[in-house]
């Protein structure tokens, strides 16, 4: 059996969104040192805001200054800090009611060890140096002693609003392929394509899974499929992504390989885009030390007949 692969992987993209009249108003006020939360019909005051009454989903609008104190109603120790998070040494996650709120907020306690951490204690915002309207503007919360702070008196009316935010969402972890796919990855190094026969139903399986989905046993006869085939169903990709060298417009299409039960993808060339086809032969092209195929182009056959694929559309 081929040695199962791993490999570090990164998930990461800048999420934009825009903001609402209630969000925009919290986070222009963080961004001012003023922490607002919304008024319910019944009198409650919830921070963070929300632009609709969870409990009768009655639309929300009145803003309300609470103090930048607190109580912690409960916690959670950090003792190991990732990557992204708000402080560097070991910290505790608290959710704190805020003097004046009637909900809890989620962030970071500053505190020398889990011993100095207890519900009901009390503590403070501490705000970061620069300030751009996001939920960062706190740095962290730290242990104080007094009561309510004063309130500025500031519930709207900020300059220059704070409309949207981007967010980094990023996915750190570990990925394992499996026995099949592993195989499956080691002959596309030999620039082989390597599939899997289920033994029930004979579908041969590109890339294989280690199991037919369809009658739910495994599979580990390996079949060598291709290196030629079928284009099922194709795509014009019009909008050029980043980080990806490919002019547009250009092609990406299902294929079946010869041999194979199901279609996989891959980009078209050698041909113009608008000449693209359901039914062209394709063949794979290979760059140097390429761990897999550049694209697919024509190999000058004539196309296949339509029932040939129909079933792998």
């Amino acid at each position: 059996m081929s040695e199962v692969l791993k490999a570090p992987l990164v998930v990461e993209f800048p999420f934009t969104r825009s903001l609402g009249p209630v969000q925009s108003a919290f986070l222009t006020g963080l961004r001012e040192r003023v922490v607002l939360g919304v008024r319910t019909s019944d009198g409650r005051t919830l921070v963070p805001p929300v632009e609709y009454d969870p409990v009768t989903a009655d639309e929300l609008h009145d803003l309300a200054e609470v103090a930048p104190t607190g109580t912690v109603t409960t916690w959670a120790w950090n003792h190991a800090p990732r990557r992204g998070q708000p402080l560097t040494t070991p910290f505790a996650w608290v959710l704190v009611r805020l003097d004046g709120a009637d909900t809890a907020l989620l962030h970071a306690l500053d505190a020398p060890g889990p011993d100095a951490v207890r519900t009901g204690m009390r503590v403070r915002i501490r705000w970061a140096p620069e300030r751009t309207g996001a939920v960062t503007d706190i740095a962290c919360f730290e242990p104080y002693d007094g009561g309510p702070a004063p309130l500025t008196g500031r519930t709207d009316g900020h300059a220059g609003p704070v409309t949207g935010i981007v967010a980094a969402a990023r996915l750190d972890y570990t990925y394992s392929p499996g026995r099949a796919q592993s195989a499956y990855i080691a002959g596309l190094a030999d620039r082989r394509t390597l599939g899997e026969r289920c033994p029930s139903c004979r579908k041969v399986y590109v890339p294989p899974r280690g199991a037919c989905p369809t009658c739910g046993v495994p599979t580990a006869e390996q079949v060598e499929v291709g290196p030629r085939g079928t284009v099922t169903t194709f795509c014009i990709v019009n909008i050029k992504a980043k980080n990806l060298d490919i002019e547009v417009p250009y092609v990406y299409a299902h294929i079946a390989l010869d041999g194979a039960g199901l279609a996989l993808h891959g980009r078209i060339g050698g041909i113009p885009y608008d000449q693209v086809r359901m039914g062209l032969r394709v063949e794979p092209v290979w760059t140097q030390d390429a761990r897999y195929p550049d694209h697919y182009r024509p190999t000058g056959e004539p196309d296949a007949e339509y029932d040939t694929y129909k079933e792998l559309l």
